[in-house]
């Protein structure tokens, strides 16, 4: 699932967060070394790109305890930062596993208002039926007006089971249902929309909580999953979100979308490091093939802008540092 031109479209989805830290790495560190100064300006750099206070100094520490030869033009510097930032992704990246015991296995997609919910559902979806999955996807949103059509063209596209209810506008109802006929249909996964709300209202937030109870009266198994959907570009506010919705609903993992749109890329480091929520999948565009399976060493290195020619060329130089640094220290 991660052929098909995916990379190209990861690295030029990122191109916002890469510019912002490539071109500061390479700023920082054009004529200078790696000491206190330039590792002071790299902590800075980090925390404006949204890797948040915490993780960026944990970073910049990291690139300070390394030996460097010669770490002039940023390259280094930045295979170190990707490295270091794989093994902080590395143990989160998790593909999003379906139990083919449960019929269906649910899962239940969260978020605050403009997220892209309705849209990661049907990507999501796309993904599944590739696999060769039945999907049902319910229209939980009985909030927005239009959120059932556009979950309906989307199921559509993707070649799933639309489960909708226009009159009914109780969402616990809707999923109550959804699950009821996915059961009977033997469906393989059942993705429940919600509506989108803000993680600081207790009300709304507490009708997620009724959602889930009324799915447990049908499956006492489900959700088996309950994703949260991110938009990278509210950066660090996002991890609010995640907190008050992880108590709330016991989120199971992230989906982190609009990457494509974003300077603040590194906000899922950030979100790795503090929470070790497994992160599904990522989106960086508007395409139904534009999600797909988080892969951490993929994903540090288009963060940092080193693929191709510049990765080898970055790893080349951190090898002969390292081993003049043994000759001679």
């Amino acid at each position: 699932m991660t052929g098909g031109g995916w990379l190209p479209r990861l690295r030029a989805g990122l191109n916002r967060s890469r510019e912002a830290l490539a071109g500061g790495l390479a700023s920082i560190f054009r004529g200078r070394g790696v000491d206190a100064a330039t590792v002071e300006e790299l902590e800075d750099l980090l925390i404006m790109a949204d890797l948040g206070p915490a993780t960026a100094a944990r970073l910049a520490q990291a690139v300070r305890d390394r030996k460097f030869q010669d770490a002039q033009d940023g390259q280094a510097v930045a295979l170190a930062l990707a490295e270091e930032i794989e093994a902080i992704l590395g143990p989160v990246a998790r593909p999003l596993e379906v139990d083919g015991a449960a019929k269906p296995h649910v899962i239940l997609v969260v978020g605050v208002n403009g997220t892209g919910k309705t849209t990661t559902i049907g990507k999501l979806a796309h993904l599944f039926r590739g696999e060769g999955r039945s999907v049902m996807v319910a229209a939980g949103d009985t909030f927005r007006a239009a959120a059932v059509e556009q979950l309906r063209i989307w199921a559509e596209r993707a070649g799933a089971r639309f489960f909708g209810q226009e009159a009914v506008k109780d969402a616990a109802a809707v999923a109550f249902d959804a699950v009821s006929a996915a059961q009977a249909e033997g469906t393989d996964v059942l993705l429940i929309d919600t509506a989108g709300r803000l993680h600081n209202k207790a009300d709304l937030m507490a009708e997620l909580e009724k959602i889930i109870r009324v799915i447990r009266k049908v499956d006492p198994s489900a959700p088996h999953d309950t994703l949260l959907i991110l938009d990278a570009t509210t950066g660090q506010n996002a991890h609010a979100q995640a907190e008050i919705f992880r108590d709330i609903t016991k989120v199971t993992g992230l989906v982190v979308t609009k990457l494509d749109g974003s300077a603040k890329g590194g906000v899922l480091v950030s979100l790795a490091d503090r929470f070790g929520l497994p992160v599904h999948a990522i989106g960086v565009g508007e395409g139904i093939d534009d999600l797909r399976p988080f892969a951490a060493r993929d994903f540090a290195r288009s963060l940092l802008g080193l693929d191709g020619e510049a990765a080898d060329s970055a790893a080349n130089s951190a090898a002969d540092s390292a081993a003049d640094a043994t000759h001679n220290p």
